[in-house]
This record gives structure tokens, C-alpha cells and sequence, in this order.
């Protein structure tokens, strides 16, 4: 059974299956936390800086407030919902969120909304399916 749930959170990608699917994973688990992870590009970080005049800090209340449909949704089925973000490089990012949290199990998101890609596992997903020292959920 999984108490605490890894969600990476990709903004490109679509999260529309995951609330069926986490419900599925946590079925009677009233211990079941989930963790909405979202790392922050470097580079997406420095454009914003620098063209927008949006600091981190910013950002993360931007992404926040479009999580929160999604928080709600994840809420609403019972589930216990923590976000946090963070900044660099994505794999590293989610790779030190596993170690530092002891995380039972990571879930990723693969739907992309460009149909030609649809058969095939995202760079990072692809990574961290690889590298994840817990299981990796992978939900189309």
C-alpha cells in the first residue's frame, strides 16, 4: 500500500486520468498523501526574469492558482494534497524530492496534447522511469 504519493506535476502535460487513477492506487488508504511536485525550469526561470520581470516567487503563485482546479479535484475524492515547487533541472529536482521524502511511489503523467507523440515516453518520464529508485506510475 502507498501512504506518500509523488505527483510530478508537468504543466505541458495532461493530468485529466490522474484523479481516477490515484483514487484507484489509495482505495481505503485513509494514510494517503500526495505530493504535487513542480520543478521550474532554470531557463524558463531566467526568461521570466528577465523579460517579464517575474521573480521565482511569482512564479510559483502563478502555477499555484492554475493547480488549484486540479487540487480540488484530488480533494474532493478524499485525498490529502501537498504542493511544492522548486527550480533546475527537472530530473535532478524530482530524483532529490524522492530522496529527501522517502517517497513509496512517483506518478507521471505521459498524456501529451501533440497527438504524434502519443506513443512514446516524454524525455523526463523517460528518465525518471530509469533512474527512480521507487516504483514510477506512468498514466496515459
Amino acid at each position: 500500500m502507498y501512504n506518500n504519493i509523488l505527483l510530478a506535476y508537468d504543466f505541458d502535460n495532461s493530468f485529466h486520468n490522474v484523479p481516477k487513477e490515484l483514487a484507484n492506487l489509495t482505495a481505503n488508504n485513509t494514510q494517503a498523501t500526495v505530493t504535487i511536485l513542480n520543478v521550474i525550469p532554470e531557463i524558463d526561470l531566467q526568461k521570466s526574469v528577465r523579460y517579464d520581470n517575474k521573480h521565482y516567487e511569482e512564479l510559483v503563485e502563478e502555477k499555484a492558482d492554475q493547480l488549484r482546479p486540479f487540487v480540488k479535484e484530488l480533494e474532493d475524492i478524499g485525498l490529502e494534497v501537498n504542493i511544492r515547487f522548486t527550480a533546475g533541472s527537472i530530473k535532478q529536482g524530482i530524483l532529490k524530492e524522492i530522496e529527501d521524502n522517502g517517497y513509496d511511489i512517483i506518478v507521471m503523467s505521459n498524456k501529451r496534447p501533440k497527438p504524434g507523440l502519443k506513443d512514446v515516453l516524454g524525455n523526463v518520464t523517460h528518465k525518471i522511469a530509469n533512474a527512480a529508485p521507487i516504483p514510477v506510475l506512468i498514466i496515459k
